[in-house]
């Protein structure tokens, strides 16, 4: 069982940055690929951006261009730079992980962007 925490979030306005924070319970480096997702009010949740093992990232176009995904294994902890955050980037975050053993999710932080 490895257990996710989210922090990092809160209120900005538009155009501002956050940094929103994954620290896991266990080691990250084995780990086959780390995500962000987020829920909109109202909405379905979806997936933003992964790391993968080796490094290569993707992501949704929603964020391309202005989220950047990254981790330190040695902190065993997932990152999620978000930049130029606009009010519909409004939602609870959530970081995933993915080992052999199963997947895991946190349990959400809060993002509000103002206009």
């Amino acid at each position: 069982q490895v257990q996710l925490v989210e922090s990092g979030g809160g209120f900005v306005q538009a155009g501002g940055s956050l940094r929103l924070s994954c620290a896991a319970s266990g080691s990250i480096a084995s780990a086959r690929v780390m995500a962000w997702y987020r829920r909109a009010p109202g909405k379905e949740r979806v997936w933003l951006t992964t790391i993968a093992l080796g490094g290569n990232t993707y992501y949704a176009d929603s964020v391309k261009g202005r989220f950047i995904i990254s981790r330190d294994n040695a902190k065993q902890t997932l990152y999620l730079q978000m930049n130029n955050l606009k009010p519909e980037d409004t939602a609870v975050y959530y970081c995933k992980g993915a080992w052999s053993r199963g997947e895991y999710w946190g349990q959400g932080t809060q993002v509000t962007v103002s206009s």
